[in-house]
């Protein structure tokens, strides 16, 4: 009887991030991958994509460029083959759109053979050392087992609602993710309420401003003191560095959790000319005198909603700085409130395998790992509370991918920064285990070494 395939790696979830280590593992000739999705296809936040909207990270924050600059995966280089090259030139911005992204990533798709889509995983077991993945097909329900050493899992975030928030029920009180294929019915009402301080409810809620002029009333709440921009200055970014993951990744728990409650800024805001385009938008609005259909306020925490006998919404505020209770009365609302880390399922068959802190979160290993042995099981995007708030930056990917490749294979086959920051963020000496031990890996992989490929650098 043959013996099934045996993979290196098994990855869980095709994002961005997954997608970028499918790229970079890729021209490893003897590393076998296999990328799996239950969706039929890949679509970057399609609810969100905006005609305008751009990325908030320049155009090297792709799948593979910080890891591999001559990656024939590159946005340079599907801008060469799509002919768009001159186009990007010309325009002199380093900021993609955010429609443009999603079509790079899904010619990347096109261009690697390990990405399948509409195979969903519904369990995974560990037996003589190997995992076993079971997955169905979506279209005929044929089910397989897949073997693998290792297992990345990118399955991303879930949209994160109120809990006094049911969909089934309040029909019309709706996430950001779904605000294009909601638009239609939202345009029907009246009052269309905006709730979120970050970068989605202000998309939204500039989008939503030209209509105003047709009758609309539009109002946005926001529970921080202030509208506020992402922190985008040259010394702040340097926070997005690999010795800056070092320094937060060895302080406490406590500390952690701390440093990330005061660090919105860094990466829950506005960008900068988006907020200078809302005021702009507002004060031309303004010149004729007439009263602006559009409310924003700050400060407001929003503790319940409830349906009024119209089928309209009461929503129930709390003014953090005032302290009183207030409502307001909507037609439809879009709630902007972020996304957050849910653990698959499939994992209960591996549970046992999986390091966890005192809070039942994953106990990330400095390598991405979560497994007990610390080199079999990966995450991507499920480490904030551990590697800091660069965890869901699209312009760290590229690093993570590289370190994951690195642990896997037990050398490094593209070189990762040790420090790229001028400031210095830690007390001299206190990071030179970790860093040893990130930059010594043992695995198994190191007697195939001389097998593999090198990645290629013309």
């Amino acid at each position: 009887m043959q013996q099934p395939k045996t993979y290196d790696i098994v990855g869980i979830g095709i994002g961005p991030f997954n997608l970028g280590l499918a790229a970079l593992c890729a021209p490893i000739e003897s590393l076998s991958t296999l990328f799996l999705d239950k969706a039929s296809e890949f679509n970057w936040h399609p609810g969100m994509m905006l005609s305008d909207a751009t990325l908030q990270v320049p155009f090297m924050a792709d799948l593979v460029t910080m890891a591999d600059p001559t990656s024939p995966y590159s946005f340079l280089n599907y801008l060469k083959q799509t002919d768009r090259l001159y186009k990007f030139y010309i325009r002199e911005d380093f900021f993609v759109l955010r429609k443009e992204y999603n079509a790079y990533c899904k010619w990347a798709i096109a261009h690697l053979p390990n990405c399948r889509f509409g195979q969903k995983v519904t369990a995974i077991n560990h037996i003589d050392g190997l995992y076993q993945v079971e997955k169905v097909d979506q279209a005929t329900g044929a089910c397989e087992t897949i073997f693998t050493r290792k297992i990345v899992l990118g399955t991303g975030t879930a949209p994160k609602v109120p809990d006094f928030i049911t969909p089934a029920i309040h029909k019309n009180a709706v996430h950001s993710s779904a605000y294009l294929k909601f638009k239609p019915t939202l345009l029907a009402q009246k009052t269309v309420t905006v709730i979120g301080s970050g970068q989605s409810a202000a998309e939204i809620f500039y989008d939503l401003l030209p209509e105003t002029e047709n009758g609309l009333k539009l109002k946005w709440f926001t529970r921080p003191d202030r509208f506020f921009p992402m922190e985008y200055s040259k010394l702040t970014l340097e926070l997005t560095s690999p010795e800056y993951v070092d320094h937060f990744y060895n302080l406490s728990d406590a500390k952690r959790k701390q440093l990330l409650a005061k660090q919105n800024s860094l990466f829950k805001g506005i960008n900068f000319d988006l907020i200078n385009q809302i005021f702009d938008k507002l004060y031309e609005l303004s010149v004729d005198g007439e009263k602006i259909n559009a409310e924003l306020m700050p400060n407001c925490q929003l503790n319940n909603l409830k349906v009024n006998k119209d089928g309209s919404y009461q929503l129930d505020f709390y003014h953090t700085e005032s302290e009183k209770d207030f409502t307001v009365d909507t037609d439809f609302v879009v709630l902007s409130t972020g996304y957050k880390y849910s653990e698959p399922s499939f994992l209960s068959g591996i549970d046992m395998r999986i390091a966890r802190n005192a809070d039942g979160l994953f106990q990330v290993q400095r390598n991405y790992a979560i497994d007990v042995s610390g080199n079999e099981i990966f995450v991507q995007n499920a480490e904030l509370h551990t590697h800091g708030f660069v965890t869901p930056d699209l312009g760290m990917g590229a690093y993570r991918n590289a370190s994951i490749i690195n642990a896997i294979l037990g050398f490094e086959i593209y070189p990762v920064e040790k420090r790229i920051a001028f400031q210095q963020f830690s007390v001299d000496g206190e990071q030179e285990a970790l860093r040893q031990a990130l930059d010594d890996p043992k695995t198994e992989f190191e007697e195939r070494a001389c097998h593999l490929e090198p990645v290629e650098t013309t």
